[in-house]
């Protein structure tokens, strides 16, 4: 048995009734264009392979990409690439028309980075299933007001609904991560991606307005924006970031863009 390589983050999923239930949140069938990041050993894999007959899987680490080609060779057609997720062009796999379905159990380390990464391709995405961090997932999902709301909630809520599914705590896996994890679904919003009228200004004025959460807007986003137009957007100038919903940054985005 190949050891897992620490350098890649890698906690792999043991427990059956779990393997089950993300099987079935994720109802893969026939037919889609199915792409696993990170398969590990095969946990999720094999069973989604046997009932589909066809999958993509991108892997890192060569010691499991080989172990996973042997089991998985006479369970159908399994189109492993063996590359940095981060690197991987997702065009290659679907399009508009014919549209990728994403899951995974995702390393820890490259959790965040990732789900921006695939945020570039989300007009070819129909769904995504990951597991992660509890505590990032708390972080995508969390709502206006509470200590989670952050950038990653109103970056990723600007693109995906969002919803967490169950949680997986650290023994159902091996080794054991020192932290819970869940298991969540996320599913492009095309009606909130439409509202935005430019998405680099947008992710700019969050990112900044995230900076330093404990300062007011009007002082975070003072090279951004005035205070009329932060009135405009139903903003006051004394709230803090975390007590701006998604909708006002949107407004605001879209005020900013009009006047230049």
């Amino acid at each position: 048995m190949q050891k897992l390589r620490k350098r890649f983050g890698q906690h792999l999923l043991i427990d059956q009734d779990t393997i089950a239930n993300i099987v079935q949140s994720i109802n893969p069938s026939s037919g889609q264009i199915l792409c696993e990041i990170g398969p590990g050993k095969g946990a999720i894999t094999i069973p989604i392979l046997k009932s589909v007959k066809s999958l993509h899987a991108i892997e890192i680490d060569r010691d499991l990409a080989t172990e996973l080609r042997g089991q998985c060779k006479d369970l159908g057609e399994l189109n492993l690439h063996e590359t940095d997720v981060l690197d991987f062009d997702f065009n290659q796999l679907g399009n508009t028309n014919n549209k990728v379905r994403v899951f995974g159990n995702l390393p820890y380390n490259i959790s965040t980075p990732l789900l921006f990464h695939l945020m570039n391709y989300s007009d070819i995405i129909s769904d995504m299933h990951f597991m992660l961090q509890k505590e990032v997932v708390d972080r995508i999902t969390a709502k206006p007001n509470t200590s989670e709301y952050s950038r990653l909630s109103v970056t990723i809520q600007s693109f995906y609904k969002t919803q967490s599914l169950f949680n997986i705590p650290p023994e159902m896996f091996t080794p054991p991560p020192k932290v819970m994890s869940a298991f969540m679904r996320l599913t492009p919003d095309i009606e909130i991606q439409t509202e935005i009228s430019d998405h680099a200004l947008f992710n700019t004025i969050v990112e900044t307005a995230f900076r330093h959460r404990r300062k007011t807007i009007k002082n975070n986003l003072i090279t951004l924006a005035s205070e009329s137009q932060l009135y405009a957007a139903g903003i006051k100038p004394t709230q803090r970031p975390q007590e701006i919903s998604i909708q006002q940054f949107i407004e605001l985005s879209n005020i900013l863009y009009a006047s230049t």
